[in-house]
């Protein structure tokens, strides 16, 4: 049976406790202001100069004594029941108070050994603050004990809970901001109570902080009246406790009572959730605190005669000009002092060992928590052999399979090889079945806290697939686990992973971040799985056609982002597991779902991607002494098919055109080694698109990307790219194709008229003629009859007789 939050000790605080917490409370306070502020004479043993402080004053004071109140009371429940606790900052511009409370418990220093805990390691500490080669102003991946990148606002919850499933024993204590709570992503967190089982994921304890504004206005939940608030979360299915006022000692009572009730509600809805007991609710109604306390407090109630403390003004620098300004200097040196540095450090500038002796020990620390270090607790994932679900291609393009189909059996059995790790999940909005990946429901089912009906279908409370209508939701809680030391897979239709493009790049930023950091382990990699993508989304029309997400994904630093492109299921089975069996990447597979011809037999799968793009001989004409007359290269599914089906139609109707076929699976193998790990080398790029030869490109995405990608190649200017030119509706699947000319005619034509000489020859001209009836024949028929002419729907690809 695994652990849970431990019931309270009788707690009652006595004065020497309060006044203890009080003074480790200040100085986390003392060190946060003296980050935003100093660059040298940090205890202030000596007057306030204007070289002492930073000629740029940068950073957020305004949430950061509220944090290390709360950090100072977390540090009393860990040590009172040694209990598990990673601390999620949402307040994204706290940073001052998570470096603060990490150099005060010691891990600070333990891992930057150049930042001792000293009066020297104070004054670096300070300096190095939103300083040039220092640290950034808010929770990132330098900071010791962070899993939430704090650059943008809105995802501190859904992470929480992303931490704490199927990590029993664990409590994700989350501070939400109230500013941060106004964004969409952080309304639809509050849901996620209602995936978590009790009897086998940890907890989240959310925090709401409510100090009144955000940068220049009041927030919405801050003033709304307590009664609102809790019919609200009430609501939600939370039981909402209320400390609220602006003295301190009176503070510190009220939140050790509030943490102890919060603390006891977690122990005994996990205890009875052990014993079996059911909970009073369908969903356990969890405990949340609801924290109100002044925006800045403790810090300068005015300056210049205008209100701070309480209000806007003390969201960042609240007194500015000090260097320049002797008056603004006096403000700040008295703020400082108010904190009464000489009782919270001995002669060396070290914290006072009666106040050392309220942060936790070892692991314990926040700070130290390995499961804010995923990397230290990741396990490797079993994964079958892929060989176990290949498609038997015994004549190729002869059979059809929908490759979500094949690789979702794949994905069952990790759920299987995994069940007593209970390592990995599936992500994704309510698609999992769309997307054809419904074999994962014979090893486990969607996870439903709420109750069930009867007639409900393959949902469960121990279940490890998560659905929700929310990619941020879906996102949100992948990185959680996967920053905690698991595995997991993110399924999404194509044209709507773009909600969450702002969350993908604060994850890549944070990867980039992490690897150069020797004392972060890496982690498992984030896998998207795109599929009802843009060829295959002709029922749903055009608001369902984007292939966009890759020009984003292209952006990033190179060694961090992966694109794959694969043409079939055996295509699609290796690059999953590859996928799968990597760390510190985003990887972004793009795959279909629908019917589709199988190319390659798995041994030739292997080989191509391996290799991440090569000539597919056997659909060429090359005579392999000759040089050929044009290039048809593809990467996706649907591009790779109506390229085959251009070549033969060129085969059949300009026999002596000598066409060589190259198929991409590595999108970003384009690149040069330079630019890309996976880059190819000019010699290699060039034996394959030629020299001088033109290339028609048929592309799953924008035909912009294939330019960026190649533009340094010496054939750039012949490299004519055919993909989706925002033209969409909802129609047959192969007008989608013709609306923008990815069509096997228009690739056939384009092909004609970019051999040089070739259409004004015979029989190249009556070709051009028949492709561009075609077209006009398609047009007609689609419109008469709703559905693709018989030879476009049922064609399949024929194999050449090469020339002796």
């Amino acid at each position: 049976m695994h652990t849970t939050a431990a019931e309270t000790v009788p707690s009652t605080p006595d004065a020497r406790e309060l006044a203890l917490m009080d003074r480790y409370w200040r100085a986390a306070n003392y060190l946060s202001v003296g980050q935003i502020y100093l660059m040298d004479n940090p205890l202030l043993r000596r007057p306030l100069l204007p070289e002492h402080i930073k000629p740029r004053l940068l950073g957020h004071w305004g949430t950061t004594p509220g944090l290390n109140f709360i950090y100072t009371h977390l540090n009393r429940i860990i040590r009172n029941r040694d209990a598990e606790i990673i601390f999620i900052c949402g307040p994204g511009h706290g940073g001052p108070g998570m470096v603060a409370n990490t150099w005060l418990e010691g891990t600070y220093s333990e891992i930057y050994p150049a930042v001792g805990a000293d009066a020297e390691g104070m004054r670096k500490l300070f300096r190095q603050f939103s300083f040039p080669g220092g640290i950034p102003s808010h929770a990132a991946a330098e900071t010791p004990g962070s899993i939430n990148e704090g650059g943008e606002l809105g995802y501190s919850l859904v992470h929480a809970y992303g931490a704490v499933f199927d990590n029993p024993g664990l409590i994700a204590a989350c501070v939400i901001g109230d500013g941060e709570a106004e964004t969409g992503p952080l309304a639809t967190s509050w849901h996620a109570n209602k995936f978590i089982n009790p009897a086998r994921d940890g907890a989240v304890l959310p925090i709401l902080h409510l100090n009144g504004y955000k940068i220049a206005n009041p927030t919405l939940l801050a003033r709304c009246s307590d009664d609102d608030l809790r019919q609200l979360f009430e609501g939600y299915g939370y039981q909402p406790i209320f400390v609220e006022g602006d003295e301190p000692l009176d503070m510190h009572r009220k939140m050790i009572a509030a943490f102890d009730l919060a603390f006891d509600a977690i122990h005994e809805i996990q205890r009875d959730a052990a014993a079996g007991v059911a909970p009073k609710h369908e969903v356990p109604h969890w405990p949340l605190i609801v924290f109100r306390s002044p925006k800045g407090w403790t810090g300068p109630k005015e300056v210049d005669g205008k209100k701070v403390e309480g209000f806007w003004r003390a969201h960042q620098v609240p007194v500015a000009g000090c260097r320049e300004n002797d008056a603004h200097r006096k403000i700040l040196e008295g703020w400082l002092r108010s904190y009464h540095p000489e009782e919270l450090f001995d002669a060396e500038g070290r914290l006072k060992d009666d106040l050392r002796q309220l942060a936790p020990a070892g692991a314990r620390r926040m700070g130290a928590n390995p499961h804010a270090n995923g990397g230290l607790l990741r396990k490797a994932l079993r994964t079958p052999a892929i060989g176990d679900y290949q498609v038997t291609v015994s004549r190729r393009g002869g059979i059809q399979a929908e490759s979500t189909k094949i690789f979702s059996e794949y994905l069952r059995d990790i759920f299987r090889l995994n069940a007593d790790n209970a390592n990995f999940r599936l992500f994704g909005p309510d698609e999992t079945a769309s997307n054809r990946l419904s074999s994962v429901f014979e090893a486990t089912h969607r996870v439903w806290m709420e109750e069930i009906k009867p007639y409900d279908e393959q949902l469960a409370t121990d279940g490890r697939v998560m659905e929700v209508l929310s990619e941020h939701l879906c996102q949100g809680w992948l990185e959680g686990y996967l920053l905690t030391g698991r595995h997991g897979v993110f399924t999404c239709y194509e044209a709507f992973i773009h909600i969450v493009d702002s969350m993908f790049n604060q994850h890549a930023k944070w990867l980039k971040v992490s690897r150069a950091l020797p004392w972060r382990r890496p982690i498992s990699s984030l896998n998207y799985l795109l599929s009802s993508h843009v060829w295959r989304q002709d029922h749903n029309g055009y608001s369902h056609q984007d292939p966009g997400f890759m020009d984003l994904v292209a952006n990033k630093k190179a060694d961090i982002v992966r694109i794959y492109l694969p043409p079939d299921a055996n295509t699609l089975l290796w690059v999953g597991d590859h996928c799968l069996n990597t760390y510190d990447r985003i990887n972004v597979i793009v795959a279909g779902k629908q019917p589709e011809p199988q190319w390659l037999p798995l041994d030739e799968a292997v080989k191509h991607c391996e290799s991440g793009m090569g000539i597919w001989r056997w659909a060429g004409n090359e005579d392999g002494r000759t040089p050929p007359d044009v290039v048809m290269a593809c990467a996706g599914d649907v591009p790779t098919m109506e390229t085959l089906a251009a070549v033969e139609l060129l085969r059949r109707h300009v026999p002596a055109l000598r066409i060589r076929v190259v198929n991409v699976v590595d999108l970003l193998a384009l690149q040069s080694p330079e630019s890309h790990p996976h880059g190819r080398p000019d010699n290699v790029f060039d034996a394959l698109f030629t020299p001088d030869r033109p290339v028609i490109f048929a592309f799953h995405g924008y035909p912009v990307l294939i330019h960026r990608l190649t533009y340094q190649r010496k054939n750039h200017d012949n490299i004519h790219v055919h993909g989706f030119m925002e033209e969409g509706t909802t129609t047959t699947p192969f007008d989608m194709a013709v609306l923008n000319q990815l069509d096997r005619f228009h690739l056939a034509i384009s092909a004609i008229e970019r051999v040089p000489g070739l259409k004004a020859q015979q029989p190249a001209a009556a070709a051009l003629a028949l492709f561009r009836a075609k077209l006009d024949e398609h047009y007609h028929y689609v419109r008469e009859h709703g559905d693709d002419l018989p030879e476009v729907r049922d064609w399949q690809w024929q194999e050449i007789h090469r020339p002796v």
